[in-house]
């Protein structure tokens, strides 16, 4: 079996000199740049199996590095070499794609077990089951990048921000983060605060004494109380007013809370995850979100990626879905023909998997038979997706700069079919001539 080769980018000699003979004693072939635009000239060969890089670098720094190997080849995996107390610099690149992170100074056992974790991470399959969790499917880029993130924050007890459009998963990827946190035998509570009145929120938040309205004749509890020792979800939390935002920073920063109606101080024991689709740095700075407490909610953010974006993970998604959904409505698991995946790779899916999954749930209560081709699915589609697939087509194109060949692997879709719908949008030329 040939060895991995790697490609340790450090301006440092004695460092890079000392990883390169480290790494060789550990199996692997190293070859080695001095500086970031080296780096990246070498990156851009896509011939390596890994590469480490520092952040901080002459010429060009470690993102640029991570960038061009993405460009050449979006599956080998990257790990960057930050400064002690540079943590937010590395969760930016794990943002982008980065694999993994390691501080200096460098124990070489660390390292040496890192890059064969990564490597072998790397070669798995690409549904990621979290015992007594949901399944998490993709493997592009994108998806693995946030996937990275939650696995190493999972084990904290910091408060994670899940930011991305209605419907690419966060309350999917809330209870994986319980499962795999150290809370997972305590429940998992989710609040919609986008479903409830204002008037209501308190109470359903904090719980109330008896007696502290019309109607109080008991004590309830809350959803913090409900959640003790385990994970309280607030989804869409910017819907919160500003009121009630206020509340909730004091238990964030305090840990306690009084019920409604009550002067008993209760220990909120939960860790908090936050989920919005709203652009909460635009709301603080619009007034409509209380800066305080955007800062609080983002100690570590992680955002979900549209589907469109990851259009090469649809078919292997909606073959999982399809296990998922069959089952609960007593029919046979049916297959999903070559056209059928390609199809679905080539919509716009403005409600992401949400929409995908309706689709197929649809087209698996009206199929007859065991196979799903695209004739069983095409009807299902709003007709009103055309004008997003075309606005797709040209987003694409346009990043392409017209090469249709970039633009269908942009896509996650062959070359024949960009060229089929090309022609049925009448974008022959664009954006050259037009």
């Amino acid at each position: 079996m040939p060895k991995k080769l790697i490609l340790v980018v450090e301006d440092r000699d004695s460092l890079r000199r000392m990883l390169r003979v480290a790494l060789a004693q550990e199996g692997y072939e190293v070859e080695t740049a001095a500086d970031g635009r080296q780096g990246c000239t070498m990156a851009r060969s896509g011939k390596y199996d890994l590469v480490l890089t520092d952040l901080k670098l002459p010429h060009a720094d470690g993102l640029e590095v991570l960038e061009a190997s993405r460009e050449a080849k979006p599956d080998v995996p990257v790990v960057v070499l930050t400064a002690h107390g540079t943590v937010s610099a590395a969760v930016e690149a794990m943002k982008r794609g980065a694999a993994d992170f390691l501080e200096k100074p460098i124990d070489i056992d660390d390292l040496a077990q890192l890059i064969a974790s990564t490597l072998a991470a790397e070669s798995t399959g690409d549904i990621f089951r979290p015992p007594g969790g949901p399944s998490l499917v993709g493997r592009h880029p994108l998806m693995r990048a946030a996937l990275r993130l939650l696995k190493k924050v999972a084990g904290t007890e910091s408060t994670v921000l899940l930011t991305g459009e209605s419907g690419t998963g966060k309350e999917v990827f809330a209870r994986a983060l319980h499962a795999l946190s150290r809370r997972s035998t305590g429940p998992f509570v989710a609040v919609n605060c986008a479903a409830i009145p204002e008037a209501l929120l308190e109470n359903e938040l904090f719980g109330h004494e008896r007696g502290a309205f019309t109607g109080a004749h008991k004590r309830q509890l809350g959803r913090f109380e409900q959640a003790r020792e385990g994970t309280l979800l607030l989804d869409e939390i910017g819907e919160l007013g500003l009121s009630i935002q206020s509340k909730i920073l004091r238990v964030l920063e305090e840990k306690t809370f009084e019920r409604v109606g009550g002067s008993t101080t209760v220990k909120a024991d939960v860790r908090l995850v936050a989920a919005t689709n709203r652009p909460l740095r635009q709301m603080v700075e619009n007034k409509l979100f209380r800066a305080d407490l955007y800062y609080r909610l983002e100690v570590f953010p992680i955002e979900l990626p549209p589907l469109r974006h990851r259009a090469s993970d649809i078919a292997l998604l909606a073959r999982h879905l399809l296990t998922e959904i069959a089952p609960r409505h007593r029919r046979s698991v049916p297959q999903l023909s070559a056209g059928a995946a390609e199809w679905l790779a080539g919509q716009p899916w403005p409600g992401n998997v949400r929409e995908l999954a309706n689709l197929l749930e649809r087209a698996v209560i009206l199929g007859e038979g065991p196979r799903i081709e695209t004739g069983d699915l095409s009807p299902l589609l709003s007709t009103s997706s055309e004008d997003a697939e075309k606005k797709r087509l040209e987003s694409a194109l346009s990043a392409a700069d017209g090469d249709k060949k970039k633009a269908a692997a942009l896509l996650g879709i062959s070359y024949r079919t960009l060229q089929r719908r090309v022609k049925r949008h009448d974008l022959e030329g664009f954006p050259r001539y037009r």
